[in-house]
């Protein structure tokens, strides 16, 4: 009976949502009731990743690796800080539609009500909500560019609050580190552009600003440096994530093979939003921002059974000191979601191209397969 609800709140999300969905980049167009079909399937599968995860995320190995993601988390925001000159700068944690603002109104800001310091217990800070976000995998939009960069720095010059963003991959059949995983980041910047696309008004095809390729840990965790996304046209601020199973890195710096086995957008706090949006030069982008609740994508990635919302930190006690931003994703490394993530475009050795056979409409929401 569990399953059932779950599978009926899915689709209670999905009617909700269709209801204000809105177009998220020039020249798409979707039809509302493949969405909800898609939205669908995404949330059953998302049930049964859930359902395996539950089997094995308490198991001692399980438990000894999220100690050492509490430990690690721990000694990456004291060395930002003191690369930053904070070490003496309080900081501050607070950690406490249907089931998604069960989730947005379980503030995920962990650095906001009491002030801590140098002498306060690690746990306090990163000892809770160590479960997996379980995001079901969802359509990566029309601006993924293959090939991009092996590098953990995507900043590239891009002003904005800066941010060091740690992803963690977990196997939802074992509840083991995926390693070795190759993953792809990339976002828009301050006022909504995004790098490596020819499309109008993104920054074009040999720009490389705000995406990245790392390849996990033996903890199957990745780090990288970038900037809190902007927000553009019809979409809520998020950060696209996609995974490669697989995939050879080569000597020259790039990534062969493999397949896709994951790709969602991860989601962030209104409260943390608005307190970025308010600063420049966010706050120099016209286009009206869309909101968590009203964004048409949210509704793959929330559900009771899962948090699509990252965890995070202020390295100071103001934005411009940064972010640390930390989730876990779990995954099931079997399953290839290639026909979702195709790439807009590709980076070769003589800069970017266009994707010829791109056509977003047609890998978001494929024809249905017989049987």
């Amino acid at each position: 009976m569990a399953s059932v609800s779950r599978l009926l709140a899915v689709a209670a999300i999905c009617v909700s949502l269709l209801s204000s969905f809105s177009t998220a980049h020039p020249g798409e167009h979707h039809d509302k009731i493949e969405i909800l079909k898609e939205m669908r399937e995404r949330g059953i599968e998302a049930a049964k990743q859930q359902e395996s995860w539950s089997k094995c995320s308490n198991s001692e190995e399980s438990q000894a690796r999220q100690e050492r993601a509490l430990q690690r988390r721990a000694a990456i925001v004291q060395q930002l800080r003191e690369e930053r000159g904070l070490t003496d700068t309080p900081f501050i944690t607070r950690r406490n539609m249907a089931q998604f603002k069960q989730w947005e109104t379980k503030s995920h800001d962990k650095t906001t009500g009491s002030r801590l310091n140098s002498t306060t217990p690690e746990a306090t800070v990163f000892g809770t909500n160590l479960s997996c976000i379980l995001a079901p995998d969802n359509a990566n939009g029309p601006y993924y560019v293959l090939g991009e960069h092996i590098r953990s720095n995507v900043v590239e010059g891009q002003v904005g609050v800066p941010m060091h963003l740690e992803l963690q991959f977990i196997d939802v059949t074992t509840c083991k580190p995926l390693q070795p995983l190759v993953v792809d980041i990339w976002s828009c910047n301050a006022t909504g552009a995004y790098s490596g696309v020819s499309a109008a008004g993104e920054g074009g095809l040999q720009t490389t600003f705000l995406r990245g390729v790392q390849q996990t840990d033996s903890d199957g965790v990745v780090q990288f440096d970038t900037i809190f996304p902007g927000h553009y046209s019809g979409r809520a601020t998020h950060e696209h994530i996609l995974t490669h199973t697989g995939a050879t890195i080569l000597p020259n710096g790039t990534f062969s093979g493999g397949h896709i086995s994951h790709l969602s957008q991860l989601f962030f706090d209104t409260a943390l939003i608005n307190a970025v949006e308010a600063t420049a030069p966010y706050n120099t982008n016209k286009i009206p921002h869309t909101t968590n609740d009203a964004d048409g994508f949210t509704g793959y990635s929330a559900t009771a059974a899962y948090d699509p919302f990252p965890n995070y930190i202020m390295l100071g006690n103001k934005l411009s000191h940064g972010l640390f931003v930390w989730a876990e994703l779990g995954v099931q490394p079997t399953n290839d979601q290639g026909v979702y993530g195709t790439n807009a475009a590709y980076l070769a050795a003589d800069g970017g191209h266009d994707n010829p056979g791109f056509n977003f409409f047609a890998i978001a929401f494929p024809p249905p397969t017989a049987g």
